[in-house]
């Protein structure tokens, strides 16, 4: 249901996580005007995401999206009268490929907002979920010779849990978890899901097949598979994910953060013997594998059955036969527990969230 207009409207010289902000709270999208409310441009949850992976800072003014909307299909905002009927809207809408147009005065300024939402049926998230939790944490003993790493608790839940209850608040509700060290605890906790609202099934691995090398015991179907890794915490937006998959048009879209690495020393740059540059303790960004992952069927059935192949290996192939692989950066929470200073601050981290209101 539409909010109140103001929700979505930010000034060009607020900060791109000012913006992220804005989007967040509201359908997915922000509507940047200036002080009479003309519009200057439409931003998106996916717009931000492409300024993080081409190194713009979050801190940076939203007019900057702006230049980068320059580059997409359709640079200027899509717009209609205001008083425009429904049905002309909707047609629009699927004309464009949109799901939400401001409505303009005659000073062009946005006065209302068309949302597809209101104006039709809204499709729900249709994909199904893998949650990969047979992993044996080996860097997580002693605390994983009794339980295996998704068991461990974050709080007073284990972390498969918490997990669990992301997906379900995404409007995913059917899960299949692949299992293999102590498989039996997870399944004793969780049973078939009911109690937690969900359907869980499960896929038990007599030998590992990696990180990818399950799914090809999980029956191919026209929905995309969402496959996340079992000892990964985050608070990622799955349906922007899902947008962003689909706005890309990939056949499997990996989750990446950005890892920021500090030398702790003064790097020399040569050229031969000679000393060319001086850095002192240089800082470098890199995006790194996030453990979240969307396929496309047709990526999923490029997995060969029976036999180890990681996420890597599928990155890999599809790749090399010229398929579209597009990375998706995690701007959001996002914490990997299998080392025990992880553990211990998403611990920590757990407890703030309780804490926010």
């Amino acid at each position: 249901m539409k909010k109140p207009l103001e929700t979505y409207l930010i000034s060009p010289e607020a900060t791109i996580r000012e913006t992220l902000a804005r989007i967040n709270v509201s359908e997915g999208f922000a509507l940047i005007v200036d002080q009479d409310r003309h519009l200057l441009g439409t931003v998106t949850d996916g717009d931000v995401r492409r300024a993080v992976l081409a190194n713009i800072s979050l801190e940076a003014p939203a007019k900057k999206l702006l230049d980068l909307r320059d580059r997409q299909l359709y640079p200027t905002p899509v717009t209609a009268p205001a008083g425009t009927p429904a049905e002309k809207l909707l047609a629009l809408m699927n004309e464009r490929s949109v799901r939400q147009v401001p409505l303009l005065d005659e000073q062009r300024r946005v006065v209302d907002l068309a949302l597809l939402e209101d104006l039709a049926a809204q499709n729900e998230l249709s994909l199904r979920a893998v949650v990969m939790a047979g992993g044996y944490g080996t860097r997580l003993r002693p605390l994983t010779d009794e339980f295996p790493k998704p068991m461990l608790p974050i709080g007073d839940k284990p972390v498969l849990e918490l997990v669990l209850q992301q997906l379900q608040s995404a409007g995913i509700s059917k899960v299949e978890v692949t299992t293999h060290y102590k498989s039996d605890l997870i399944q004793k906790h969780f049973g078939n899901g009911k109690k937690f609202g969900m359907e869980i099934d499960y896929l038990n691995e007599d030998q590992p097949l990696g990180t990818a090398g399950a799914l090809s015991s999980v029956p191919i179907s026209n929905e995309p598979i969402l496959v996340l890794n079992g000892d990964v915490l985050t608070q990622v937006d799955f349906r922007a994910l899902v947008a962003f998959h689909r706005e890309h048009k990939a056949e499997l879209t990996v989750g990446v953060r950005q890892y920021d690495f500090q030398v702790p020393y003064g790097v020399i740059r040569c050229e031969g013997t000679e000393v060319r540059a001086v850095e002192e303790k240089p800082t470098y960004n890199f995006f790194v594998n996030a453990g979240i992952y969307l396929l496309e069927p047709s990526a999923h059935r490029s997995i060969p059955a029976g036999q180890r192949f990681d996420m890597t290996d599928l990155i890999e192939k599809l790749r090399g036969e010229g398929r579209r692989v597009v990375a998706f950066p995690v701007v959001e929470y996002w914490m990997d527990i299998g080392r025990h200073v992880d553990y211990e601050q998403a611990q920590q981290d757990v407890k703030q969230w309780k804490k926010t209101p």
